[in-house]
């Protein structure tokens, strides 16, 4: 069974964490800048599998999800590659401006080809960038599950994570290979309009008709 850290105790950390070892079989690792309060934290969601950590210490883990902006994704990524070699990194990342009227990567590239990039003897795949933190909360709409949208170049990888994940209540969608978050992340920004726009933000996700409901890993 593939171990599984979290990195990070921002809004999307802890919505992982809690989801993870709430649904999910063996210890989730959290890695945080202060292991002290991440500890608190975990003690708060009354999960005893979560340990808490240095960022070094999650590293041990097999698929490794560093819930960073963007930006300091890379430079985290930059400065840990050795350690990296050979592990799964989950990149959840949106790669928006600071005032999210845009993205700082160009058009024909993504957070997560950049990732793949930098980490060349990783496995990157891409998940959760369509998803937003109170989603987690309760991630089902009008008896409709949010739908997770995973890439990734690696066919075992995307299905080993989709199979490790698959208890947490979404429903995880094999959406094609890492250039697809070409795609995946502008829609995300357009989720994060019309959010603001009709009043749910933070509350909005992706829910695709005509896929049957009981999904296989395909």
């Amino acid at each position: 069974m593939k171990t599984i850290s979290v990195l990070g105790t921002g809004n999307m950390g802890k919505a992982l964490v809690k989801q993870a070892a709430a649904n999910l079989e063996g210890t989730v690792f959290w890695g945080s800048r202060n292991p002290e309060e991440a500890g608190e934290l975990a003690k708060s969601f009354r999960q005893e599998r979560i340990v808490t950590g240095t960022y070094e210490d999650a590293l041990q883990a097999d698929i490794i999800i560093p819930a960073f902006p963007a930006a300091a994704m890379m430079e985290w990524a930059q400065a840990n590659r050795d350690r990296l070699k050979d592990k799964i990194v989950v990149d959840i990342a949106n790669p928006f401006n600071a005032d999210f009227s845009g993205f700082t990567t160009a058009w024909g590239e993504s957070s997560a080809e950049r990732l793949q990039a930098l980490l060349p003897e990783s496995i990157v795949i891409g998940a959760f960038k369509n998803t937003f933190f109170h989603v987690f909360d309760n991630p089902v709409f009008q008896d409709r599950q949010s739908d997770v949208l995973v890439t990734g170049d690696d066919e075992d990888a995307v299905q080993q994570f989709i199979q490790r994940f698959n208890p947490l209540p979404f429903r995880f969608l094999h959406a094609g290979p890492l250039a697809n978050n070409r795609t995946i992340e502008r829609f995300t920004l357009l989720e994060l309009e019309l959010a603001v726009r009709y009043g749910t933000y933070p509350y909005i996700s992706l829910q695709v008709f005509g896929i049957p409901e009981a999904v296989p890993v395909i």
